[in-house]
Protein backbone atom coordinates (compact mmCIF):
# COMPACT_ATOMS: atom_id res chain seq x y z
CA UNK A 1 0.00 0.00 0.00
CA UNK A 2 1.36 3.92 -0.95
CA UNK A 3 1.32 6.69 0.42
CA UNK A 4 -1.66 8.32 0.71
CA UNK A 5 -0.64 11.29 -1.15
CA UNK A 6 -4.01 13.51 -1.41
CA UNK A 7 -3.73 13.75 2.43
CA UNK A 8 -0.04 14.63 2.73
CA UNK A 9 1.04 18.38 2.40
CA UNK A 10 3.12 18.45 -1.03
CA UNK A 11 6.83 19.89 0.64
CA UNK A 12 7.23 16.52 1.79
CA UNK A 13 7.27 14.82 -1.69
CA UNK A 14 8.53 17.86 -4.66
CA UNK A 15 10.33 20.55 -2.69
CA UNK A 16 8.69 22.32 -5.61
CA UNK A 17 12.12 23.20 -7.39
CA UNK A 18 10.62 24.58 -10.38
CA UNK A 19 8.45 27.20 -8.27
CA UNK A 20 11.53 29.38 -7.98
CA UNK A 21 9.96 32.16 -6.25
CA UNK A 22 8.94 31.83 -2.18
CA UNK A 23 7.83 33.34 0.68
CA UNK A 24 7.63 32.00 4.00
CA UNK A 25 5.04 34.56 6.60
CA UNK A 26 5.58 33.57 10.68
CA UNK A 27 2.10 34.50 11.69
CA UNK A 28 0.13 35.07 15.46
CA UNK A 29 -3.15 34.39 16.04
CA UNK A 30 -5.04 37.74 16.87
CA UNK A 31 -8.61 36.17 17.10
CA UNK A 32 -9.22 32.29 17.37
CA UNK A 33 -12.55 32.19 15.81
CA UNK A 34 -11.62 33.60 12.53
CA UNK A 35 -8.11 32.02 12.39
CA UNK A 36 -9.94 28.46 12.45
CA UNK A 37 -12.09 29.91 9.98
CA UNK A 38 -9.16 30.81 7.12
CA UNK A 39 -7.50 27.43 8.37
CA UNK A 40 -10.77 25.64 7.73
CA UNK A 41 -10.64 26.55 3.76
CA UNK A 42 -6.93 27.61 3.13
CA UNK A 43 -5.92 26.04 0.04
CA UNK A 44 -2.78 23.78 1.16
CA UNK A 45 -1.19 21.89 -1.70
CA UNK A 46 -1.38 18.24 -1.51
CA UNK A 47 1.77 15.71 -2.61
CA UNK A 48 -0.69 14.36 -5.11
CA UNK A 49 1.17 14.66 -9.24
CA UNK A 50 -0.34 16.96 -11.11
CA UNK A 51 1.06 18.05 -14.54
CA UNK A 52 1.82 20.92 -15.71
CA UNK A 53 2.26 22.22 -11.77
CA UNK A 54 0.26 24.23 -10.47
CA UNK A 55 1.48 28.08 -10.64
CA UNK A 56 1.29 28.52 -6.86
CA UNK A 57 1.39 26.25 -3.98
CA UNK A 58 0.91 27.09 -0.25
CA UNK A 59 1.70 25.03 2.94
CA UNK A 60 0.86 25.53 6.33
CA UNK A 61 2.17 24.35 9.66
CA UNK A 62 1.80 25.29 13.29
CA UNK A 63 3.60 25.71 16.79
CA UNK A 64 2.63 24.33 19.78
CA UNK A 65 1.77 28.00 21.03
CA UNK A 66 -0.05 28.12 17.98
CA UNK A 67 -2.09 24.44 18.57
CA UNK A 68 -3.22 26.46 21.91
CA UNK A 69 -3.71 30.03 20.86
CA UNK A 70 -6.09 28.01 18.51
CA UNK A 71 -7.76 26.74 21.13
CA UNK A 72 -6.51 22.76 21.16
CA UNK A 73 -7.51 21.44 24.33
CA UNK A 74 -4.18 20.99 26.34
CA UNK A 75 -3.96 17.20 26.51
CA UNK A 76 -3.73 16.69 22.63
CA UNK A 77 -1.07 19.21 22.48
CA UNK A 78 0.74 17.50 25.04
CA UNK A 79 0.33 14.32 23.17
CA UNK A 80 2.84 15.44 20.87
CA UNK A 81 6.44 15.19 20.92
CA UNK A 82 8.41 16.98 24.63
CA UNK A 83 10.60 18.68 21.61
CA UNK A 84 7.88 20.22 19.77
CA UNK A 85 5.41 20.93 22.71
CA UNK A 86 8.35 23.01 24.72
CA UNK A 87 9.94 24.90 21.66
CA UNK A 88 12.97 25.54 19.84
CA UNK A 89 13.82 28.17 21.67
CA UNK A 90 12.62 28.32 25.07
CA UNK A 91 14.70 25.69 26.41
CA UNK A 92 18.76 26.81 28.31
CA UNK A 93 19.62 23.60 28.13
CA UNK A 94 18.23 22.44 24.60
CA UNK A 95 20.12 25.27 23.80
CA UNK A 96 23.76 24.70 24.90
CA UNK A 97 23.24 20.87 23.28
CA UNK A 98 22.32 22.56 19.57
CA UNK A 99 24.97 25.02 20.12
CA UNK A 100 22.52 27.89 20.52
CA UNK A 101 25.01 29.91 22.58
CA UNK A 102 26.90 33.33 22.82
CA UNK A 103 25.23 35.03 19.27
CA UNK A 104 23.10 32.32 18.42
CA UNK A 105 21.64 32.37 21.50
CA UNK A 106 17.59 32.64 21.64
CA UNK A 107 17.94 35.69 23.90
CA UNK A 108 19.85 37.62 20.05
CA UNK A 109 17.21 36.07 18.04
CA UNK A 110 14.92 38.53 15.95
CA UNK A 111 11.92 35.97 16.59
CA UNK A 112 11.54 32.22 18.18
CA UNK A 113 11.02 33.51 21.55
CA UNK A 114 8.43 34.90 24.17
CA UNK A 115 5.99 37.08 22.08
CA UNK A 116 7.88 37.02 18.97
CA UNK A 117 7.47 33.14 19.02
CA UNK A 118 5.43 32.12 15.54
CA UNK A 119 2.07 30.57 15.85
CA UNK A 120 1.96 29.42 12.14
CA UNK A 121 3.96 28.92 9.23
CA UNK A 122 2.78 29.76 5.88
CA UNK A 123 5.10 28.52 3.18
CA UNK A 124 4.01 30.26 -0.35
CA UNK A 125 5.45 28.83 -4.06
CA UNK A 126 5.29 30.30 -6.83
CA UNK A 127 6.52 29.66 -11.07
CA UNK A 128 8.22 33.12 -11.68
CA UNK A 129 6.39 36.50 -11.75
CA UNK A 130 3.28 34.68 -9.90
CA UNK A 131 4.41 35.39 -5.98
CA UNK A 132 3.72 38.54 -5.85
CA UNK A 133 0.01 38.84 -6.32
CA UNK A 134 -0.35 36.17 -4.83
CA UNK A 135 1.13 36.43 -1.45
CA UNK A 136 -0.56 39.87 -1.51
CA UNK A 137 -4.41 38.21 -1.48
CA UNK A 138 -3.36 35.67 0.70
CA UNK A 139 -1.94 38.37 3.52
CA UNK A 140 -5.05 40.09 2.85
CA UNK A 141 -7.23 36.89 3.50
CA UNK A 142 -5.09 36.18 6.69
CA UNK A 143 -5.16 39.95 7.99
CA UNK A 144 -8.64 39.38 10.33
CA UNK A 145 -7.62 36.31 12.02
CA UNK A 146 -3.70 36.68 12.44
CA UNK A 147 -0.73 39.12 12.57
CA UNK A 148 2.61 39.16 10.69
CA UNK A 149 5.32 38.36 12.74
CA UNK A 150 7.84 38.13 10.31
CA UNK A 151 8.22 38.22 6.61
CA UNK A 152 10.91 35.66 5.71
CA UNK A 153 11.97 36.58 1.81
CA UNK A 154 13.48 33.89 -0.42
CA UNK A 155 15.64 33.92 -3.17
CA UNK A 156 16.86 32.06 -6.38
CA UNK A 157 20.12 31.05 -6.18
CA UNK A 158 20.50 28.49 -9.03
CA UNK A 159 21.06 25.60 -6.79
CA UNK A 160 24.09 27.28 -5.15
CA UNK A 161 24.12 28.63 -1.70
CA UNK A 162 25.13 31.68 -0.51
CA UNK A 163 29.38 30.70 -0.01
CA UNK A 164 29.21 29.74 -3.47
CA UNK A 165 28.86 26.11 -3.16
CA UNK A 166 26.58 23.18 -5.54
CA UNK A 167 24.10 22.81 -2.76
CA UNK A 168 20.53 20.20 -2.50
CA UNK A 169 22.71 17.10 -3.90
CA UNK A 170 22.44 15.00 -0.72
CA UNK A 171 19.03 14.00 -0.14
CA UNK A 172 17.17 10.57 1.35
CA UNK A 173 14.74 8.72 -1.01
CA UNK A 174 11.88 8.08 0.35
CA UNK A 175 10.05 4.74 0.26
CA UNK A 176 6.90 6.05 -1.07
CA UNK A 177 5.47 2.62 -2.45
CA UNK A 178 6.75 0.81 0.61
CA UNK A 179 8.76 -1.91 -0.80
CA UNK A 180 11.21 -1.87 2.23
CA UNK A 181 10.01 -4.63 5.06
CA UNK A 182 8.58 -3.35 8.00
CA UNK A 183 11.37 -4.68 10.45
CA UNK A 184 14.99 -3.42 11.63
CA UNK A 185 16.85 -5.31 9.40
CA UNK A 186 20.68 -5.11 9.77
CA UNK A 187 22.05 -2.84 7.20
CA UNK A 188 25.85 -3.62 6.17
CA UNK A 189 26.24 -0.83 3.51
CA UNK A 190 25.05 2.91 3.35
CA UNK A 191 21.52 2.92 1.35
CA UNK A 192 20.19 6.32 0.41
CA UNK A 193 16.61 4.56 0.50
CA UNK A 194 14.33 5.25 4.03
CA UNK A 195 11.66 3.98 5.08
CA UNK A 196 8.62 6.17 4.47
CA UNK A 197 7.97 6.35 8.71
CA UNK A 198 11.53 7.98 9.29
CA UNK A 199 9.72 11.42 7.51
CA UNK A 200 5.62 11.12 7.87
CA UNK A 201 4.14 9.89 11.37
CA UNK A 202 2.27 6.48 10.88
CA UNK A 203 3.96 4.57 8.85
CA UNK A 204 7.06 1.98 10.21
CA UNK A 205 10.77 3.45 10.53
CA UNK A 206 14.02 2.26 10.66
CA UNK A 207 13.68 0.63 13.26
CA UNK A 208 10.61 -1.69 11.98
CA UNK A 209 8.29 0.33 14.87
CA UNK A 210 6.00 3.87 14.72
CA UNK A 211 7.18 7.16 15.93
CA UNK A 212 5.39 8.29 19.08
CA UNK A 213 2.47 10.62 18.35
CA UNK A 214 -1.07 11.84 19.07
CA UNK A 215 -3.26 8.56 18.96
CA UNK A 216 -7.09 9.60 20.41
CA UNK A 217 -9.81 7.39 21.27
CA UNK A 218 -12.72 7.17 18.86
CA UNK A 219 -15.09 9.47 21.22
CA UNK A 220 -12.49 12.44 20.41
CA UNK A 221 -13.17 12.52 16.80
CA UNK A 222 -16.53 11.63 16.80
CA UNK A 223 -17.11 12.77 12.54
CA UNK A 224 -14.20 9.94 11.89
CA UNK A 225 -12.25 13.21 10.39
CA UNK A 226 -8.97 11.18 10.87
CA UNK A 227 -7.63 7.98 9.81
CA UNK A 228 -7.42 5.19 12.29
CA UNK A 229 -3.61 4.09 13.32
CA UNK A 230 -2.34 1.19 11.37
CA UNK A 231 -0.08 0.33 14.96
CA UNK A 232 -3.33 0.69 17.02
CA UNK A 233 -6.52 0.36 14.40
CA UNK A 234 -9.25 1.31 17.45
CA UNK A 235 -7.61 4.94 17.58
CA UNK A 236 -7.65 7.89 15.60
CA UNK A 237 -4.09 9.10 14.33
CA UNK A 238 -3.56 12.58 14.27
CA UNK A 239 -0.24 12.45 13.35
CA UNK A 240 -0.35 10.33 10.25
CA UNK A 241 0.84 11.65 6.94
CA UNK A 242 2.10 14.62 8.96
CA UNK A 243 5.94 15.93 10.03
CA UNK A 244 7.60 17.84 12.72
CA UNK A 245 9.88 20.82 10.75
CA UNK A 246 12.15 22.76 11.81
CA UNK A 247 12.86 26.16 10.85
CA UNK A 248 15.55 28.30 11.50
CA UNK A 249 17.43 31.35 9.93
CA UNK A 250 21.14 30.96 9.51
CA UNK A 251 23.06 34.36 8.61
CA UNK A 252 26.08 34.05 6.70
CA UNK A 253 28.99 35.75 6.83
CA UNK A 254 30.04 35.25 3.32
CA UNK A 255 32.36 38.14 2.82
CA UNK A 256 34.10 36.96 6.82
CA UNK A 257 34.33 33.62 5.30
CA UNK A 258 35.88 33.80 2.22
CA UNK A 259 38.66 36.43 3.47
CA UNK A 260 39.72 34.54 5.98
CA UNK A 261 40.41 31.34 3.13
CA UNK A 262 41.83 34.16 1.27
CA UNK A 263 44.52 35.03 4.34
CA UNK A 264 45.27 31.17 5.03
CA UNK A 265 45.95 30.86 1.44
CA UNK A 266 48.12 34.11 0.75
CA UNK A 267 45.82 35.40 -1.53
CA UNK A 268 46.30 32.29 -4.12
CA UNK A 269 42.28 31.49 -5.61
CA UNK A 270 43.41 28.33 -6.30
CA UNK A 271 44.46 27.20 -2.57
CA UNK A 272 41.77 29.42 -1.21
CA UNK A 273 38.79 27.45 -3.18
CA UNK A 274 40.71 24.16 -2.18
CA UNK A 275 40.58 24.76 1.47
CA UNK A 276 36.83 25.82 0.99
CA UNK A 277 36.16 22.79 -0.22
CA UNK A 278 38.10 21.33 2.18
CA UNK A 279 35.59 22.41 4.87
CA UNK A 280 32.70 21.72 3.17
CA UNK A 281 33.64 18.30 1.93
CA UNK A 282 32.28 19.12 -1.89
CA UNK A 283 34.06 21.47 -4.79
CA UNK A 284 31.91 24.60 -5.50
CA UNK A 285 30.56 22.46 -8.63
CA UNK A 286 29.62 20.14 -5.88
CA UNK A 287 31.43 16.82 -6.45
CA UNK A 288 32.58 15.20 -3.10
CA UNK A 289 36.22 15.42 -2.00
CA UNK A 290 35.85 11.36 -1.04
CA UNK A 291 34.59 10.63 -4.78
CA UNK A 292 36.88 8.89 -6.95
CA UNK A 293 38.08 10.11 -10.19
CA UNK A 294 35.44 8.51 -12.18
CA UNK A 295 31.76 10.52 -11.26
CA UNK A 296 29.31 8.13 -11.92
CA UNK A 297 26.50 8.98 -14.53
CA UNK A 298 22.76 8.50 -14.37
CA UNK A 299 20.48 7.83 -17.21
CA UNK A 300 19.92 11.63 -18.63
CA UNK A 301 23.63 11.71 -18.80
CA UNK A 302 24.46 13.85 -15.97
CA UNK A 303 27.29 12.97 -13.10
CA UNK A 304 25.65 11.39 -9.88
CA UNK A 305 27.15 13.61 -7.50
CA UNK A 306 25.45 11.92 -4.79
CA UNK A 307 26.52 7.99 -5.56
CA UNK A 308 29.53 7.90 -2.80
CA UNK A 309 30.42 6.80 0.60
CA UNK A 310 33.57 7.36 3.14
CA UNK A 311 34.30 3.76 3.54
CA UNK A 312 37.54 4.20 1.11
CA UNK A 313 38.25 7.38 3.37
CA UNK A 314 38.49 6.31 6.57
CA UNK A 315 41.19 8.54 8.06
CA UNK A 316 39.89 11.53 6.23
CA UNK A 317 42.80 12.32 4.13
CA UNK A 318 40.28 12.89 0.92
CA UNK A 319 37.49 14.61 2.85
CA UNK A 320 38.24 15.76 6.48
CA UNK A 321 36.53 13.50 8.84
CA UNK A 322 34.94 17.03 10.20
CA UNK A 323 33.75 18.64 7.30
CA UNK A 324 30.40 20.04 6.69
CA UNK A 325 28.70 17.39 4.47
CA UNK A 326 30.22 14.61 6.12
CA UNK A 327 29.12 15.86 9.70
CA UNK A 328 26.05 16.33 8.60
CA UNK A 329 25.77 12.81 6.72
CA UNK A 330 28.58 10.70 7.55
CA UNK A 331 27.03 7.88 5.15
CA UNK A 332 27.74 5.23 8.03
CA UNK A 333 26.08 1.63 7.66
CA UNK A 334 25.13 -0.40 10.87
CA UNK A 335 28.02 -1.97 11.04
CA UNK A 336 31.92 -0.41 10.42
CA UNK A 337 32.80 -2.06 6.49
CA UNK A 338 34.65 -5.01 6.18
CA UNK A 339 35.08 -7.81 4.35
CA UNK A 340 32.08 -10.06 3.54
CA UNK A 341 30.93 -13.40 4.80
CA UNK A 342 29.94 -14.32 8.38
CA UNK A 343 33.62 -14.88 9.62
CA UNK A 344 34.51 -10.78 9.02
CA UNK A 345 30.74 -10.13 10.34
CA UNK A 346 31.37 -12.12 13.60
CA UNK A 347 34.37 -10.24 14.12
CA UNK A 348 32.97 -6.77 13.34
CA UNK A 349 30.13 -7.47 15.54
CA UNK A 350 32.07 -8.26 18.48
CA UNK A 351 34.49 -5.68 18.45
CA UNK A 352 37.36 -8.05 17.66
CA UNK A 353 38.67 -6.33 14.82
CA UNK A 354 40.71 -3.02 15.45
CA UNK A 355 40.86 -1.34 12.08
CA UNK A 356 36.71 -1.43 12.25
CA UNK A 357 36.96 -0.57 16.28
CA UNK A 358 38.70 3.09 15.06
CA UNK A 359 35.85 3.10 12.49
CA UNK A 360 32.85 2.38 14.41
CA UNK A 361 33.05 5.83 16.21
CA UNK A 362 29.74 7.54 13.87
CA UNK A 363 26.07 6.18 14.84
CA UNK A 364 24.48 5.12 12.07
CA UNK A 365 23.73 7.27 9.48
CA UNK A 366 20.15 5.75 8.79
CA UNK A 367 18.29 6.23 11.91
CA UNK A 368 19.36 10.57 11.79
CA UNK A 369 18.63 11.25 8.38
CA UNK A 370 16.79 15.22 7.25
CA UNK A 371 14.47 16.17 4.22
CA UNK A 372 15.87 19.21 3.65
CA UNK A 373 13.23 21.96 2.06
CA UNK A 374 15.39 25.47 2.62
CA UNK A 375 15.72 28.32 0.65
CA UNK A 376 18.27 31.02 0.21
CA UNK A 377 17.73 34.83 0.92
CA UNK A 378 19.41 38.03 0.00
CA UNK A 379 21.96 38.05 -2.78
CA UNK A 380 25.02 35.70 -4.23
CA UNK A 381 28.29 36.50 -5.20
CA UNK A 382 31.52 34.85 -6.61
CA UNK A 383 34.15 34.22 -4.09
CA UNK A 384 36.24 36.76 -6.07
CA UNK A 385 33.49 39.29 -5.14
CA UNK A 386 32.75 38.41 -1.27
CA UNK A 387 36.51 38.83 -1.22
CA UNK A 388 36.81 42.16 -2.90
CA UNK A 389 34.14 43.87 0.14
CA UNK A 390 31.27 42.55 1.69
CA UNK A 391 27.39 42.23 0.40
CA UNK A 392 24.94 45.04 0.89
CA UNK A 393 22.18 43.35 3.22
CA UNK A 394 21.88 39.99 4.66
CA UNK A 395 22.31 36.77 3.29
CA UNK A 396 22.04 32.74 3.99
CA UNK A 397 19.36 30.16 4.28
CA UNK A 398 16.06 29.63 5.79
CA UNK A 399 16.99 26.31 6.90
CA UNK A 400 13.74 23.90 7.11
CA UNK A 401 13.99 20.16 7.88
CA UNK A 402 11.55 17.78 8.14
CA UNK A 403 11.20 14.81 9.99
CA UNK A 404 8.71 12.46 12.30
CA UNK A 405 11.00 12.34 15.46
CA UNK A 406 12.60 16.14 15.89
CA UNK A 407 15.30 14.81 18.57
CA UNK A 408 16.56 11.57 16.93
CA UNK A 409 17.04 13.78 13.82
CA UNK A 410 17.20 17.16 13.66
CA UNK A 411 18.71 17.36 17.67
CA UNK A 412 20.83 14.41 17.11
CA UNK A 413 22.46 15.36 13.85
CA UNK A 414 22.44 18.85 15.21
CA UNK A 415 24.34 18.45 18.41
CA UNK A 416 26.25 14.87 17.88
CA UNK A 417 27.62 15.42 14.67
CA UNK A 418 27.51 19.56 13.59
CA UNK A 419 28.20 21.11 17.48
CA UNK A 420 30.39 18.79 18.55
CA UNK A 421 33.85 19.12 19.10
CA UNK A 422 34.47 15.22 19.05
CA UNK A 423 33.04 14.29 16.13
CA UNK A 424 34.37 11.08 14.63
CA UNK A 425 36.96 11.63 17.52
CA UNK A 426 38.32 14.93 16.35
CA UNK A 427 38.96 17.44 18.89
CA UNK A 428 38.05 20.80 19.90
CA UNK A 429 36.82 21.54 16.48
CA UNK A 430 33.08 21.57 15.59
CA UNK A 431 31.41 22.55 11.91
CA UNK A 432 33.75 24.55 10.40
CA UNK A 433 30.97 26.32 9.19
CA UNK A 434 28.14 26.15 11.50
CA UNK A 435 30.31 26.40 14.37
CA UNK A 436 30.03 28.87 17.45
CA UNK A 437 33.47 27.56 18.73
CA UNK A 438 33.05 28.97 22.57
CA UNK A 439 36.27 27.39 24.62
CA UNK A 440 36.03 24.20 26.55
CA UNK A 441 35.02 23.88 30.11
CA UNK A 442 38.57 23.77 30.82
CA UNK A 443 39.43 27.12 28.83
CA UNK A 444 41.30 25.40 26.03
CA UNK A 445 39.99 26.53 22.65
CA UNK A 446 37.37 24.57 19.62
CA UNK A 447 38.54 27.13 17.25
CA UNK A 448 40.42 24.69 14.62
CA UNK A 449 40.29 22.35 11.48
CA UNK A 450 42.35 19.82 10.46
CA UNK A 451 42.90 18.76 7.17
CA UNK A 452 44.61 15.33 7.27
CA UNK A 453 47.16 14.45 4.77
CA UNK A 454 48.22 11.44 2.86
CA UNK A 455 52.10 11.97 4.26
CA UNK A 456 53.03 13.50 7.06
CA UNK A 457 51.49 15.58 9.70
CA UNK A 458 47.37 16.91 9.64
CA UNK A 459 47.26 20.37 8.44
CA UNK A 460 45.66 22.01 11.07
CA UNK A 461 43.66 25.75 11.12
CA UNK A 462 43.67 27.39 14.14
CA UNK A 463 41.42 30.48 14.73
CA UNK A 464 39.19 29.79 12.87
CA UNK A 465 35.92 33.20 13.66
CA UNK A 466 31.94 32.10 13.44
CA UNK A 467 30.67 32.32 10.02
CA UNK A 468 27.14 31.73 10.39
CA UNK A 469 24.67 32.80 12.85
CA UNK A 470 21.10 31.87 14.00
CA UNK A 471 18.73 34.96 13.74
CA UNK A 472 15.80 33.09 14.71
CA UNK A 473 13.93 29.41 15.23
CA UNK A 474 11.19 27.34 16.00
CA UNK A 475 9.44 24.05 15.48
CA UNK A 476 6.42 23.33 13.87
CA UNK A 477 3.94 20.73 12.97
CA UNK A 478 3.10 20.04 9.36
CA UNK A 479 -0.05 17.72 9.36
CA UNK A 480 -1.48 15.89 7.32
CA UNK A 481 -4.93 17.38 5.58
CA UNK A 482 -7.12 15.28 7.19
CA UNK A 483 -5.21 16.20 10.53
CA UNK A 484 -5.93 20.12 9.84
CA UNK A 485 -9.47 20.10 9.42
CA UNK A 486 -9.36 17.91 12.76
CA UNK A 487 -7.63 20.42 14.45
CA UNK A 488 -9.73 23.13 13.08
CA UNK A 489 -12.90 21.28 14.69
CA UNK A 490 -11.16 20.13 17.72
CA UNK A 491 -10.33 23.64 18.57
CA UNK A 492 -13.82 24.93 18.12
CA UNK A 493 -14.47 22.30 20.44
CA UNK A 494 -12.13 23.08 23.33
CA UNK A 495 -13.17 26.82 22.30
CA UNK A 496 -16.48 26.04 23.14
CA UNK A 497 -15.89 24.92 26.63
Amino acid sequence: MSAEFDDIQGLLRFGYKHHTEACFLLLRVKDPQAARAWLASAPVTSAVSVEPPPATALQLALSSEGLRALGLPEDIVNAFSPEFVSGLGQDASRARRLGDVGPNAPSQWDWGIGAYTPHLLLMLYALPGRLAAWQSAIEAQCEAGFTLLQRLDCSNMHGVEPFGFTDGISQPQLDWERERPARDAEQPRYSNLCCLGEFLQGYPNEYGGYTDRPLLPPERDTQALLPRAEDAPDQADLGRNGSYLVLRQLQQDVHGFWRTLNALAGGDAARREQIGAAMVGRTLQGVSLAATQNVPLMADGKPDLNDFSYAHDPQGSRCPLGAHVRRANPRTADLPPGRPGAISWLVRTLGFDADALGQDLVASTRFHRLLRRGREYGSSVTPAQAVAGPLAGDTGIHFICLGANIARQFEFVQSAWLASTHFDGLHNESDPLLGTRPPNADGSLADGFSMPQSQGPDHCIAGLPQFVRVRGGAYFFLPGLRALRYLVTAATEGDAR
